[in-house]
């Protein structure tokens, strides 16, 4: 017998080695051993078995297996090979990204106390909140929850919380015990409000097709397209319950399980110990341990992001992509470079699983994808609960700036009127400027110098708080200057609104108000930003501010107003992206208001009143900013219309990455009619982390090459050579393909 073994190295090859009779019975697709390569002993995947093999060279044995049950099985390694193949990354390095580097048989988890809420009769809570004030509030934080937690969350509503559970244990109304500490998302995640569910006809119409779907056991693929707060949470829960009922595992993606605390807060409040958490804050032991446990089959739902597409669960039956638009799906760097969205698709199609791509606002790919019949669509209308649809207002800036002569303010009148009848109503209010910082750009009114990063082509942002100058980029700090380095004038201007500075305007505005900024810069600290939600929600403030991490996955009732302070942030970079980033952020911010019982109301300021994006996400006309964008994308031979590719050089000197780039564009061998190869020109950011960049686009329209064969063919004959991809004279070559952004 012999096996193929992939190593965790930069090829493309596997290596074949002879398994000695001993180990035939263990020896499985799926599980690591230990072999002779090179002068080493090293630890490699096996990843297929076979009789008889082609190879004449001399053929080296397995010396042990290191694994007891497989790593991942024969359908996740057909995945791995796919992701491989079509972003045209060695197996080696895909398997590092997917695998977790420390698969520690000897690691277990540390031990934590658990608090179980038993029976207590009516009377005998009636006598706890009478005579033990802080035992009933222990009591009924725990009945509220509905089950087992950490003794260590009772630390945020009470102190000496032990002594308080053994009173508690010794009268019989809770249990204790030790169990093993197993990573959750108990600062990640918001426990629910408890609320009775009751679907909609239009939601059970919804969950009966994707059911029926599930019931046939093979892979269909849904746009699941909802108006924000319409419900779609309780959709994935349900079927992902459908989906436990009949022996099937599911995978639940989200952007980014610190930005949705209130989903994944459901999920846990569900299944329980049922359920896998897969997010960046684990730490490398705690990966290990929960990979492990996957592969044993200890939890039927797995809950992360993008890389949790990779988990090795058995049996896949349900796979939901929770805002499939977001670009944290995509994989910048390192290689492999995948978008979770098409390797989940992928995995569905391997699983014979449903796969659901849900939004309230699509990715321009997906919508495409359902008019041209690629995949189903269902719709979801109306808000959950009877709640209404906010109603939008939008504010030119420059009129307004006119008609009040005030041009420093980031408020145009309505908006603070506004804020001032939610504050007096006891409503709360959610304010949007996607920017950090307290200015943008410092410049000099003497000469018009500008504070550049030395490490890359872009403005440092003002930051009030420590007054410092930062690169939002590569991080490099310098102590803000009294005088302009060029001509050593005093008169410098801070240009632009970060959150900082509208932070300090409400407060001058509005002193009385209870305010809360959530940016990168409060919410650096583990489980921050759950703090910071779990507080506003409770009441605790009036008003959140923050850029676009406040945008979706939340869900306050007592939110009547949002405003956008400046909608045109990001309409203008030098990407074809960019129109449908601001439209698909703007009507999600918009989206959180109204969505209880009382009515809503949305403020958008804009210097650019009468762009089609600003003025269709205004009346949210989702349907028509995406006719618009796609007219433009197929005059200009962008995705959704073309399939891309772009291949990215970079280094310190800029004559040599311009003439490695340069090199590569004139080597390329014969090209198809229909490609199109843009380049070499330099980045729109030209210099990022003190690296030049310069890069090629390739465009294969897709009415020429349904299925991308086309341009994935011509990539791999230019540049799966080995020396086309190393480092030649400083300089780094990268290839992503379906690139998300051309900046």
């Amino acid at each position: 017998m012999f096996a193929d073994i992939s190593f965790p190295i930069s090829s493309y090859k596997v290596f074949v080695y002879r398994i000695p009779e001993k180990l035939e019975h263990t020896v499985e697709v799926g599980v690591r051993v230990r072999v002779p390569f090179g002068k080493r002993t090293d630890q490699g995947v096996v990843v297929s078995l076979f009789k008889k093999t082609k190879f004449k060279g001399k053929i080296l044995s397995i010396k042990s297996v290191v694994d007891e049950t497989p790593i991942f099985d024969a359908t996740l390694w057909k995945l791995l090979n796919w992701v491989s193949d079509y972003y045209l990354t060695p197996i080696g390095q895909v398997m590092s990204t997917a695998v977790p580097k420390q698969l520690n048989l000897s690691y277990k988890p540390m031990q934590q106390l658990m608090v179980h809420a038993g029976t207590i009769s009516q009377t005998d809570l009636d006598n706890l909140s009478e005579n033990a004030p802080v035992q009933f509030k222990v009591m009924r934080f725990l009945l509220e929850r509905d089950g087992t937690i950490p003794v260590a969350h009772l630390n945020r509503i009470v102190t000496n919380v032990s002594s308080i559970c053994n009173a508690l244990e010794k009268k019989g109304y809770v249990s204790i015990q030790k169990v093993p500490r197993i990573p959750d998302l108990s600062s990640l995640s918001l426990f629910p409000r408890p609320k009775e569910v009751k679907f909609t006809k239009e939601q059970q119409g919804v969950i009966t097709r994707l059911s029926d779907s599930m019931d046939a056991k093979r892979f269909q693929s849904f746009l699941l397209h909802g108006v924000t707060g319409s419900g779609k949470t309780e959709i994935y829960l349900q079927l992902a319950k459908m989906a436990e009922s009949k022996g099937r595992a599911s995978i639940i993606l989200l952007p980014e399980i610190s930005l949705t605390p209130q989903i994944a807060g459901r999920f846990q409040a569900e299944f329980g110990d049922r359920i896998a958490i897969w997010h960046s804050q684990m730490s490398p032991a705690e990966r290990a341990w929960t990979w492990r446990q996957i592969c044993s089959g200890a939890y039927s739902v797995v809950v992360g992001a993008r890389s949790a597409i990779f988990s090795p669960l058995k049996n896949v039956g349900l796979i939901i992509v929770d805002e499939e638009q977001e670009s944290s799906y995509k994989q910048e760097s390192p290689a492999p470079r995948y978008h979770a969205r098409n390797v989940a698709l992928m995995r569905g199609k391997l699983s014979g699983a449903l796969t659901v791509l849900s939004s309230a606002t699509p990715s321009m790919e997906s919508y495409y994808n359902q008019v041209v019949g690629k995949i189903y669509y269902l719709r979801l209308k109306r808000r959950f609960g009877g709640a209404k649809y906010p109603q939008v207002h939008m504010v030119d800036m420059i009129e307004e700036r006119k008609k009040t002569e005030d041009y420093k303010t980031p408020f145009s009148r309505l908006l603070k009127d506004k804020i001032e009848d939610r504050l007096k109503k006891g409503e709360q209010v959610i304010l949007l400027q996607n920017r950090r910082g307290f200015s943008p750009i410092v410049s000099c009114r003497d000469c018009g110098y500008v504070e550049m990063c030395r490490n890359c082509q872009i403005s440092l942002t003002y930051h009030k708080v420590g007054n410092i100058l930062r690169c939002h980029y590569c991080n490099f700090e310098k102590p803000t200057s009294i005088s302009c380095r060029e001509c050593q004038g005093s008169r410098l201007m801070l240009g632009g609104i970060g959150t900082q500075k509208v932070e300090e305007a409400l407060v001058e505005y509005f002193p009385q108000m209870r305010l809360v900024r959530m940016d990168w810069d409060t919410t650096r600290k583990k489980g921050a930003y759950v703090h910071i939600l779990r507080d506003f929600g409770d009441g605790v403030y009036d008003v959140l501010l923050g850029t676009q991490m406040i945008a979706k996955g939340l869900d306050f009732d007592n939110v009547t107003l949002v405003g956008i302070i400046n909608a045109d942030t990001g309409l203008f970079l030098p990407d074809f992206r960019a129109g449908e980033r601001t439209f698909q952020l703007i009507y999600q911010v918009a989206g959180r208001s109204g969505r209880g019982e009382k009515p809503g109301e949305v403020v958008i300021q804009t210097n650019n009143s009468d762009s089609p994006v600003i003025k269709t996400a205004a009346r949210l006309d989702l349907k028509k900013y995406y006719n618009i964008c796609l007219s433009e994308r197929r005059e200009l031979d962008y995705a959704p219309f073309s399939w891309m590719a772009r291949v990215e050089f970079s280094g310190k000197d800029k004559g040599n990455v311009r003439q490695v780039a340069n090199e590569f564009t004139k080597s390329l061998q014969k090209k198809p009619k229909s490609l199109q190869v843009l380049g070499p020109a330099p980045c729109p950011f030209e210099k990022i982390r003190g690296n030049y960049r310069f890069q090629i686009i390739f465009k294969s329209p897709k009415e020429k090459d349904r299925n991308g064969t086309t341009l994935h063919n011509f990539l791999k004959k230019n540049l799966l050579n080995s020396s086309r991809m190393k480092r030649r004279k400083g300089v780094n070559l990268h290839v992503d393909v379906d690139p998300i952004s051309l900046l």
